[in-house]
């Protein structure tokens, strides 16, 4: 019988090739999106369900949740982003202000939300698995900030779920290639760059990360829990 996965942000990127394997391996995937005009192409192509649903909202996230059925085997927190630039003409307090609030809600409050509502549906020898970035680990601005402080309350999290038998880790991505992230900021100069600065030499994928997530989600991982999991070619180290 196959997993139920939740997939927030599956819509693409790293989110769209986390639901693609758990897919490919006979799950019953559910992935979310902001509108239902990506969420139901994307969800055609990956031969899985869509559902529209801004996960930084508490009503959308309510009504996502009543929406599932039985349990919950994985949980992947995708959705998130850098912040929305505030209208030109806003005064520099104000736009200040909307830049991180506009981060933690996409980054923090999103997986926290979700998570709070779909919590008494995980199974034991289920997993919840959000994706940070090594921004939490450089000047990453209220982006970083708001990935650090994914990865803080991924520890109260993994406390609270372990009698459950659940674990809970983060994934700390470096630089991801193929996805929109950085949208028209990506330059050549950059490029190069980003993938100097790793050990391995060339930039991750979306898929470097599925596979990392699907091993937390797999018997395997079963007492791996409360980390913050780099993956990133070696560009920000651990020892």
């Amino acid at each position: 019988m196959g997993r139920n996965v939740l997939v927030t942000g599956g819509t693409g990127g790293i989110g769209r090739a986390v639901a693609a394997r758990f897919a490919a391996d006979g799950a019953d995937v559910v992935i979310t999106g902001r509108r239902f005009e990506t969420v139901g192409p994307a969800a055609a192509e990956l031969g899985v369900r869509g559902l529209a649903c801004d996960a930084s909202r508490p009503e959308q996230v309510a009504a996502l949740a009543a929406e599932l059925d039985g349990p919950l085997d994985v949980l992947v927190n995708a959705a998130g982003g850098l912040p929305a630039d505030a209208p030109a003409g806003t005064p520099p307090l104000e736009a200040l202000a909307r830049q991180w609030e506009s981060s933690v809600s996409g980054n923090v409050l999103t997986a926290v939300l979700t998570t709070a509502a779909v919590r008494d549906r995980l199974a034991p020898g289920g997993a919840v698995v959000s994706i940070g970035s090594i921004g939490a680990e450089r000047r990453g601005g209220s982006y970083g900030a708001a990935k650090a402080a994914l990865a803080a309350w991924n520890t109260g999290l993994a406390a609270e779920l372990g009698p459950q038998d659940v674990t809970c880790n983060v994934i700390s991505s470096g630089y991801v290639a193929g996805t929109g992230f950085f949208g028209d900021g990506m330059t050549e100069e950059r490029h190069r760059a980003l993938v100097e600065e790793t050990l391995l030499k060339r930039p991750g994928t979306p898929d470097d990360i599925a596979q990392t997530i699907f091993f937390l989600a797999s018997p395997g991982a079963r007492h791996i829990t409360g980390q913050t999991i780099h993956v990133n070619g070696g560009a920000f180290t651990t020892r």
